[in-house]
């Protein structure tokens, strides 16, 4: 099922919350939480059946850059951010990337994924994909997520 958009995974945080697994020189997004796949690993192949290797780009630090080199070989965009600012500067340089380097349409759907969570079904996940895609044409924020069952802070609900 393909779908004509731009991936951007999101691979420069420290993973804090999972400590004392993830650290600061190995965080969460490098760990095989289950298989011998790490969760960048499975996040990348997550979204290979809908958008190719050339649509996607891997955000990260110099830090991390041989680990994502290492996890995603076939991706030919890494994107370094010169400094660890968080997530909304982190997606800003992206997008600005997917502009000048992918040659992204003004149009075109860019969809901004962390790479540390574990989702399944796949099959259900990539007919939500589409589903997000086809909202995302017609003007809207598409997100996914998990329904809150009691207020999270953290998670900013």
């Amino acid at each position: 099922m393909a779908v004509d958009m731009k991936i951007l995974v999101l691979a420069g945080g420290s993973g804090t919350r999972l400590w004392p697994l993830s650290r600061a020189n190995y965080p969460k997004q490098f760990l095989k939480m289950r298989g011998d796949k790490s969760l960048l690993r499975e996040t990348v192949e997550r979204f290979a059946p809908a958008v190719s290797f050339g649509d996607m780009a891997v955000m990260t630090n110099e830090e991390y850059r041989f680990f994502v080199e290492a996890e995603c070989p076939e991706c030919p965009h890494i994107v370094l951010e010169p400094a660890s600012r968080n997530t909304a500067p982190a997606i800003a340089l992206g997008v600005k990337y997917c502009i000048e380097y992918m040659k992204c349409a003004p149009d075109e759907v860019i969809l901004v994924t962390p790479s540390d969570h574990l989702t399944e079904p796949r099959e259900t996940f990539l007919k939500a994909l589409k589903a997000a895609e086809k909202a995302a044409e017609n003007g809207f924020i598409a997100t996914f997520g998990v329904k809150p069952t009691r207020p999270e802070t953290g998670y900013g609900y």
